[in-house]
């Protein structure tokens, strides 16, 4: 299993409210899109989830058990990464070490680790041809790649990609989006994705949330969402 229910989550920082009443939920195998303006409270509510920002009140739980008492280092061994906006890769390290760094919380021994290094770079080719270089003299898009890869390498049931699109030229936003699609279908990982890019956001996405202020205003199939009147108006344009 590998779904996550939220409900009626608050966070503040100091006595500026970012999130009030969040509710959601991402269902087994979906990909599911957290859509917003800057501010909204998108990021608030991912760093909620993986316990880097303290919540008020609220409950979180992933395939039914409460993360109210977990660390954030915590869930990577429950299956639950995060890769988080502007993909902090180690960037003095190669992209072999940032990949065998994403395998730190696996107990499954080398050769399944290694398996999955294959299966990481088959999904992201470009890594391979630059395995050993130094991971910081990558592009932008291949540190993106690289930070997915290094995400992936932890064998998540659920991914939360936060603006996986940011700052990227178009031909790396489609490959990125592209290589979604291909975690969610051949790996079978659910995602929740935040992203600016709607309408790329909305257009892969089974499940889609729109928020505005700290609260879900609309939700629905991404398909739908993306013909609806507000939504195309306020996000695409």
């Amino acid at each position: 299993m590998s779904s996550l229910r939220i409900d009626g989550l608050h966070v503040a920082y100091g006595k500026i409210q970012a999130l009030r009443g969040v509710s959601l939920l991402v269902q087994q195998g979906q990909i599911a899109t957290l859509i917003g303006a800057n501010g909204a409270g998108k990021t608030t509510t991912l760093n909620a989830v993986c316990g880097l920002r303290p919540i008020q009140r609220g409950r979180i739980q992933l395939d039914g058990r409460s993360l109210a008492d977990c660390r954030a280092s915590d869930l990577p061994g429950l299956g639950l990464v995060q890769v988080p906006e502007g993909r902090r890769i180690f960037g003095r390290l190669t992209v072999r070490d940032n990949l065998e760094l994403g395998a730190f919380c696996r107990r499954d021994g080398a050769a399944a680790v290694k398996a999955d290094m294959d299966r990481a770079l088959e999904l992201f080719p470009r890594l391979r041809e630059r395995f050993r270089q130094t991971a910081g003299t990558l592009s932008g898009g291949e540190q993106q790649m690289l930070a997915m890869a290094r995400g992936l390498m932890a064998r998540p049931k659920l991914l939360l990609l936060d603006e996986p699109s940011m700052g990227l030229a178009p031909r790396f936003v489609d490959q990125v989006f592209e290589a979604i699609r291909d975690i969610n279908r051949r790996l079978g990982v659910t995602v929740l994705l935040v992203e600016q890019n709607a309408y790329l956001a909305l257009e892969i996405a089974d499940i889609a949330y729109v928020m505005e202020a700290g609260e879900i205003v609309l939700q629905g199939p991404g398909h739908e969402l993306i013909d609806h009147e507000a939504v195309r108006r306020a996000y695409l344009g």
